[in-house]
């Protein structure tokens, strides 16, 4: 497995797809990816059936990270919102996601409660309050491997010079990687990447539906973008899945009009891993 640090430095824009739990991580992996990302939005769609608007908490972020760093070989971004708290909060946070398997965490400069970075009503805390998170950050990860992803959300509350400000603070408190969530136009793109050319990667945040417009991989690589995440895709196909499968299950009171969409007993175990795993309890019988 390819350390984080060393894919960001790939020429090309490294695609990162969104995951929610084990499985859908698993599934990233066997598609071939090389790394992925822990969105927190998909986390409150799974685990809570909310939206992202800062009801997560760490504990939840944390146990799923956990779990899908014992599945996958994957380096992992997680998002870890605003910390959950101040500058003591986010140590915790850098410290335990650390531990649990990730390979670069990203906080962002929204008040809390937070909120979906493509949700209107956002507010950014100061300056200086997110300095001193950053700052925070650095001293508690244990490893120069593990990333910080420094975030804004100014774009939507100050504009886009002032979010450019912001992110040239995040990469003085020393901030790997920057991300100016919810670019709204091809030109905006452009001035980031143009901003910080050669001094930090960017990351792109594809949502469907969202402010930013939607571009490939090897779109946002020309224009400058280092890594580009699609967060909560995942969680959309899933949930447009489950909406047909439960819909034809009620109207025909049988899963048969589902067969071709789903994968049966024995499809469903070789992708998990049952033979493999039941050949190994035989080795302690």
């Amino acid at each position: 497995m390819k350390s984080l640090k060393s894919l960001l430095q790939s020429p090309e824009c490294l695609l990162v797809p969104g995951v929610y739990d084990a499985l859908s991580a698993l599934l990233v992996q066997q598609a071939g990816f090389q790394a992925a990302y822990l969105s927190g939005a998909s986390i409150a769609y799974t685990r809570l059936g909310r939206s992202d608007v800062g009801l997560t908490t760490y504990t939840e972020v944390e146990q799923t990270l956990s779990r899908i760093a014992d599945r996958v070989d994957l380096p992992i971004i997680v998002d870890g919102d605003t910390g959950f708290g101040n500058a003591l909060n986010v140590m915790r946070t850098v410290k335990g996601f650390e531990k649990a398997g990730a390979a670069m965490i990203q906080l962002e400069d929204q008040t809390f409660p937070k909120r979906c970075g493509h949700l209107a009503g956002k507010t950014v805390v100061a300056v200086e309050e997110m300095c001193g998170k950053l700052k925070a950050a650095v001293d508690a990860r244990r490893s120069s491997e593990t990333l910080i992803l420094a975030r804004t959300d100014a774009v939507a509350v100050e504009g886009l010079d002032a979010a450019l400000e912001r992110a040239e603070r995040y990469l003085d408190c020393g901030a790997d990687v920057l991300f100016v969530e919810a670019l709204r136009t091809e030109d905006q793109m452009h001035q980031a990447c143009a901003r910080f050319k050669g001094r930090a990667p960017l990351l792109a945040n594809m949502v469907e539906g969202g402010m930013t417009p939607i571009h490939s991989a090897s779109e946002l690589g020309a224009i400058g973008f280092s890594v580009v995440i699609f967060p909560g895709g995942a969680a959309r196909a899933v949930a447009h899945a489950l909406q047909a499968f439960y819909g034809l299950l009620n109207e025909n009171g049988s899963t048969a009009g589902s067969a071709s969409a789903m994968l049966n007993f024995d499809q469903l175990n070789e992708a998990i891993g049952t033979p493999a795993l039941l050949e190994q309890a035989k080795r302690y019988e």
